[in-house]
């Protein structure tokens, strides 16, 4: 199939570089002309595995192009896909003036049928408002389709060519028939509704991912005050065929481009039906102050002061095998410790040039290596389970700290692991590694 994808952003670029994998003849539109330069170079602007390899693959056999000429794409295309931003304003509600934008140089560029298809993240309703702004544009004929994506950044390659489901929302059988037999190589788990249902499954998915972290912190946070292990918890909870095992790891709280965005996204839409949704707004509450744990464990540790305290961070990116830092439990984290006097020293193996455009320059060490971070610091807070973290040296480690203090916001570390080592460690949820830790740091002295 001809299929052009508007948006070479992470949705737009890695679906784009997947369809022409299995076969199509893909063009990826973005008016940004130094990424398109960066993509016609056979580079990637993003570090996402194995998305280059692929890119590099289809361009050469001439079934991927990068262009900004979005009317000739459409024109040369059966299927447009609408993949643009829809950021957040600063109500919650989502962005769609990208939405609008495209929709209308679509309507001028058609020369004929089309299936438009959105693959943005958008309110309920958005693409019935894609139609009518089309319609008013246009006399071609056209169908539009709801088409979410469920794709989780460091494995969204993976999650586009092996995907749990392919949910498509259409008014037109034959247009939703079209999607279907495009999509049929990747799954037969296919699932058809019609457009505002399918919208709003995309919202209701994160919305419930993201219930399961806030719920896991929190039992982790009783936990602590009752002596349990949350791990073995979760272990435990994850058998029940109800429940799962996926997303009951308590850490520092979700973040990226997606669970904050969407969740406050359906609270506004929530509110626009004249429904409160307590257990959302609950869900991000507790999720902005969960990566305020870290911060009131070193103020417990320095009995309230870290003014000169040399405080070493081990992460940037929201979670492994990305450099997205948006939405980051570290960017708060690194802010209030630099508020707070601290010598900052931070680490990340990927994300430190995306950390540094958004957090600035100010009263930040940016360190080249782990062990470089931790030297002399007084106290080691890891915050992505990066797999260089996970394996690290800890006898080599603790003989660079300058106090053995090692806070993991992600329960990387196990009890054999500790083993033999001087570690004064902290977890989130698990004080049966922790015991006798208080009174032995509040016995330091600085």
């Amino acid at each position: 199939m001809n299929i052009t994808v508007i948006g070479a952003g992470y949705v737009g670029l890695v679906s784009g570089v997947c369809y022409a994998e299995l076969g199509n003849q893909v063009i990826c539109v973005d008016k940004d002309q130094a990424k398109l330069d960066i993509l016609r170079n056979g580079a990637i602007p993003i570090y996402e595995p194995n998305l280059q390899e692929l890119s590099l693959k289809n361009m050469a056999a001439g079934k991927l192009s990068y262009t900004s000429d979005l009317h000739r794409a459409v024109q040369l295309s059966d299927i447009v896909i609408i993949a643009v931003g829809t950021p957040s304003l600063a109500n919650g509600e989502a962005d769609l003036s990208y939405i609008d934008q495209a929709a209308d140089e679509i309507a001028e560029a058609m020369n004929g049928y089309k299936i438009i298809a959105v693959k943005s993240t958008v309110p309920v309703g958005t693409n019935e408002r894609v139609r009518d702004r089309i319609r008013r544009l246009t006399s071609e004929r056209f169908d539009s389709i709801s088409l979410p994506e469920f794709l989780r950044e460091g494995s969204a390659v993976q999650d586009t060519l092996h995907p749990d489901r392919i949910v498509i929302g259409a008014d037109s059988q034959s247009a939703a028939d079209t999607m279907a037999k495009l999509h049929a190589p990747l799954t037969d788990q296919i699932v058809m509704t019609d457009i505002r249902s399918s919208e709003m499954l995309k919202y209701a998915s994160n919305a419930f991912l993201a219930t399961k972290i806030s719920f896991i912190n929190e039992i982790a946070n009783i936990c602590e005050k009752v002596g349990a292990d949350v791990t073995q918890v979760a272990q435990g909870m994850g058998y029940d065929n109800r429940i799962g095992h996926s997303f009951l790891k308590a850490g520092i709280g979700y973040g990226g481009s997606c669970f904050p965005k969407d969740t406050r996204a359906l609270i506004q839409i929530a509110g626009h039906v004249d429904y409160e949704f307590k257990l959302l707004r609950a869900v991000v509450e507790v999720n902005q102050d969960q990566r305020f744990k870290m911060i009131r464990k070193l103020e417990t540790i320095f009995d309230g002061n870290l003014q000169g305290k040399t405080i070493a961070i081990w992460g940037l990116s929201f979670k492994p095998n990305t450099d997205d830092v948006r939405e980051s439990p570290a960017l708060e984290i690194v802010q209030h410790l630099v508020n707070s006097g601290a010598v900052v020293k931070v680490y990340d193996p990927i994300a430190i040039p995306n950390f540094r455009r958004m957090y600035g320059e100010d009263g930040v060490v940016w360190c080249e290596g782990a062990l470089e971070a931790a030297a002399d610091a007084d106290a080691l807070c890891l915050l992505t389970e990066w797999d260089e973290f996970i394996h690290v040296d800890l006898n080599q480690l603790q003989t660079v700290l300058r106090k053995p203090i090692l806070i993991d916001g992600r329960n990387v570390f196990k009890e054999e692991d500790l083993a033999g080592t001087a570690f004064i460690y902290y977890s989130i949820g698990r004080p049966s590694l922790n015991q006798g830790v208080k009174e032995e740091v509040l016995a330091l002295h600085y």
